[in-house]
């Protein structure tokens, strides 16, 4: 195993024993044991296929866990559709460079490419996959060089530069929320075939069961830092620090220190 991968399995240990506290503690985000227990939860969700298309989530899924506990289980579901392969995949934002996520079928294997801006602190390319670094949307990559692309940069320059990067008859799924407004041409996706898949699919009635949910979950902790806009130098500072879940800047407060 790479040496980073020690480190990281050791503190894998000392968050799952803090696990139980985690829970007693009323789970607050973020804190020691909250990442075994959204790894879990993913896990359980993609093992059990809990998301689906078309259907409805259980009852109280993914409460007080952040997106990727329906994003990661809502992609496998699409990965594992059909009996065609992945063929040559490209992970345009390095979603899933997470053990546990590439040790599972269909990625266990798989033909993968992991694009990011820079190196992260655990890369798995002892294990077969392939990682480049820069900026996607000034890729070298050749036209038509991918089979399977996961696009979670959210960036409409990105998404463009995709839809002409992939093979005829490609698959293509966008994760996550959204692109600026923009003008596509989808030339290219009618000529040559493609299949374009976003991940919300949520209609009104889905926000609207939203919002009567809120006041069941404890949203104070995205509220314990708020700051005035001219502070933004010292609200950047706090959020990169890791303290605290989010950091909201107020445009309209005054500064009165």
């Amino acid at each position: 195993m790479h040496i980073d991968g020690v480190f990281f399995k050791l503190k894998e240990m000392a968050d799952a024993v803090a696990s139980p506290f985690y829970t007693l503690r009323g789970r607050p985000p973020w804190s020691l044991g909250y990442y075994t227990r959204k790894k879990s939860c993913i896990e359980a969700a993609i093992d059990g296929a809990a998301v689906r298309m078309g259907q409805a989530l259980p009852e109280s899924f993914g409460i007080a866990i952040d997106e990727r506990v329906v994003e990661y289980p809502w992609l496998f579901d699409q990965l594992r559709r059909g009996d065609s392969t992945l063929g040559r995949m490209l992970d345009a934002g390095s979603t899933l460079n997470h053990e546990f996520i590439l040790d599972r079928d269909p990625l266990r294997k798989a033909d993968l490419t992991i694009m990011t801006l820079a190196p992260e602190k655990r890369c798995y390319w002892y294990k077969g996959y392939s990682y480049v670094f820069g900026d996607f949307r000034n890729t070298e990559f050749k036209d038509a060089s991918f089979d399977t692309i996961i696009e979670a940069t959210g960036d409409a320059q990105a998404l463009d530069t995709i839809l002409h990067h992939s093979r005829a008859g490609a698959t293509i799924l966008l994760l996550g929320l959204p692109y600026a407004r923009r003008d596509f041409n989808f030339e290219s996706v009618v000529s040559y075939d493609k299949t374009i898949i976003g991940s919300v699919g949520s209609t009104a009635a889905d926000f609207d069961q939203a919002i009567a949910l809120l006041p069941e979950i404890d949203s104070g902790a995205f509220f314990e830092c708020i700051l005035p806009f001219a502070e933004f130098h010292q609200a950047w500072n706090t959020a990169r620090s890791g303290k605290h879940l989010k950091v909201v800047l107020e445009i309209n407060a005054l500064v009165t220190r």
